[in-house]
């Protein structure tokens, strides 16, 4: 049974499935920290146990944060279990093969069409990532249908689930060819691998460290990253600005903070655009040219407008109930 909305719900309460899903990638984790220490293979120019790693840390918490967003469900609490726990099968999945083909295999996995083998892993693996999109698109829904006590807490979650869709689409755009895919397709040819994470480069080249993002050409994994986190980082915005309203009295109220969360989900929506926009013009995250810095710099504007206006409003009744019950 959840509380009310409090954050602070035991674990106990949570979706058992996805839990477990956490349990098992914090082992993955410790393994794969491991594997980087003792073993030096490497594959496509990094350590063959820094993917899974990145993957184990990601899912783990993205996990975390869909069992406790199902805990304010309480209209279509049964399909909000099923969605979970599709969600925890198919990550689940998609995570035993990626340990599978990368570590064990010494092969790499996304977009590797190279033999048969590897085209039934990559199908198996992008049947389990849609349904979970489709599983998280599903709670985005459910969540529209809830009542939540605290209004900024309320738009957190619905705009962090609704981006976190969105990051999760922007990965399908990883899947069209490359232009050296591309001519090989052209030639009648079956080229070794469909897709890439890189824009106008190769995959493989140089890269920021531990996260691998290409630092000489667009990279797409980086508002695919931006997307799927506004799922902590909006619920954070929330619960931060309910701290902070024990100093500042303008935050007592909660449609003060829900008008600040929902700015902080439009400028996070923004930055996931400019960010794709950005990766696919094949320009890396640490090169802006002039348009990119000038798009950057209206959209940091127009949030600092909206977060002045945002601030702009009254104490309502009710707040400080909330805020005791925070205490």
């Amino acid at each position: 049974m959840a509380d009310n909305g409090n954050p602070l719900v035991t674990l106990r309460s949570w979706h058992r499935p996805l839990v477990v899903l956490a349990g098992a990638m914090g082992v993955l984790c410790a393994v794969s920290l491991l594997g980087l220490l003792f073993d030096d293979r490497t594959l496509v120019n990094a350590p063959i146990w820094l993917k899974p790693v990145k993957f184990a840390g990601s899912i783990g918490l993205y996990a975390l944060t869909l069992a406790w967003l199902l805990t304010h469900v309480r209209r279509g609490r049964r399909a909000g279990w099923w969605f979970g726990t599709v969600f925890a099968a198919g990550m689940g999945l998609d995570v035993a093969l990626l340990v599978w083909q990368i570590a064990v295999r010494g092969r790499t996995l996304h977009f590797n069409k190279a033999t048969p083998a590897d085209v039934m892993i990559n199908d198996l693996v992008a049947g389990g990532a849609y349904a979970a999109w489709l599983m998280a698109a599903a709670v985005a829904v459910l969540l529209l249908f809830q009542r939540i006590p605290d209004r900024a807490l309320r738009s957190a979650l619905r705009w962090g689930a609704a981006l976190a869709v969105v990051g999760m689409y922007v990965a399908t755009l990883m899947f069209s060819p490359s232009p050296a895919q591309q001519a090989v397709l052209d030639a009648n040819g079956r080229p070794s691998t469909f897709g890439a994470h890189s824009v106008g480069v190769e995959d493989g080249g140089p890269g920021l460290p531990v996260v691998g993002w290409s630092t000489v050409g667009g990279d797409l994994r980086i508002p695919h990253f931006v997307g799927i986190h506004a799922l902590q980082v909006l619920p954070l915005v929330a619960f931060g600005l309910l701290v902070a309203a024990r100093r500042h009295r303008v935050l007592e109220s909660d449609v003060v903070r829900r008008r600040l969360v929902r700015t902080a989900g439009a400028g996070h929506l923004g930055l996931i655009a400019l960010l794709t926009w950005q990766a696919e013009r094949g320009q890396s995250v640490v090169h802006p040219d002039f348009r990119t810095l000038a798009a950057a710099t209206a959209l940091i504007a127009a949030v600092a407008v909206a977060a002045t206006l945002s601030l702009r409003g009254q104490p309502r009744a009710g707040s400080a109930e909330i805020l005791r019950s925070a205490r």
